[in-house]
């Protein structure tokens, strides 16, 4: 089971100590954990995932390149139409990068090291869901993420009712999100006994974590982790 700890923002370098599977960096405008400035160095054990709203494929893929991203996570209302296209772009993108380019002085440049974009398509929950909308994005994604519906595109704090995956039509391995925090041991123990939870890639938190948006509780964030494996 991976752990993906997300809004990314004051103290990155020492949640990364922690060794989780992902660090989410929010590059939308209006989240208070809108993610600016460099990434540290990170452990390569760690995937870097940029997460968008609705934004154009360009922006995305330039955040890609200028951060080294590993992933990107689409939390708006991307079709199945533009994961492809961005899965496409990315891969004529990670072609064309791959080219050595010579410079004025006859030295060989290095180009970016891209090999692989993971895409994780959102979608928010909040009393049903219908689970026909995923179809078509079988394909183009390499996970799903469900998340409570909530007043903002994530980071809204609170859970949704997780038995409603228990119909879970697909076998594509997802992240579990939403509101998340330490009192949530119990009935994640509880969830990671269901027979759908052999799909549940990751959990993913952030809001319930943190001392202020983008700073988030090391002390905390090590007991989840910890009790959570044991």
């Amino acid at each position: 089971m991976k752990l993906k700890i997300c809004g990314m923002n004051q103290n990155p370098s020492e949640v990364a100590q922690l060794q989780p599977g992902y660090l989410g960096f929010i590059f939308w405008e209006p989240s208070s954990r809108y993610f600016e400035g460099d990434i540290p160095q990170l452990p390569k054990s760690i995937k870097k995932v940029g997460v968008f709203v609705d934004a154009t494929v360009e922006e995305v893929l330039e955040k890609v390149e200028n951060y080294h991203l590993d992933a990107v996570q689409l939390h708006g209302s991307e079709t199945p139409e533009y994961c492809r296209e961005l899965k496409e772009k990315f891969l004529s993108f990670r072609a064309q990068s791959r080219k050595k380019k010579v410079t004025a002085s006859n030295e060989v440049s290095t180009p970016l090291n891209l090999t692989t974009l993971e895409i994780i398509k959102v979608f928010p929950i909040k009393d049903v869901f219908d689970f026909s909308v995923l179809k078509d994005y079988e394909n183009v994604c390499n996970y799903y993420l469900f998340d409570t519906k909530g007043k903002l595109p994530g980071g809204n704090g609170y859970t949704f009712d997780w038995t409603i995956l228990e119909k879970y039509p697909s076998t594509k391995p997802f992240f579990l999100s939403g509101g998340i925090g330490l009192e949530s041991v119990d009935k994640l123990k509880e969830f990671l006994k269901s027979p759908v939870s052999k799909y549940c890639y990751a959990i993913d938190v952030n809001s319930r974590f943190e001392t202020k948006p983008g700073l988030k509780n090391i002390e905390q964030l090590k007991k989840f982790k910890n009790t959570l494996q044991n």
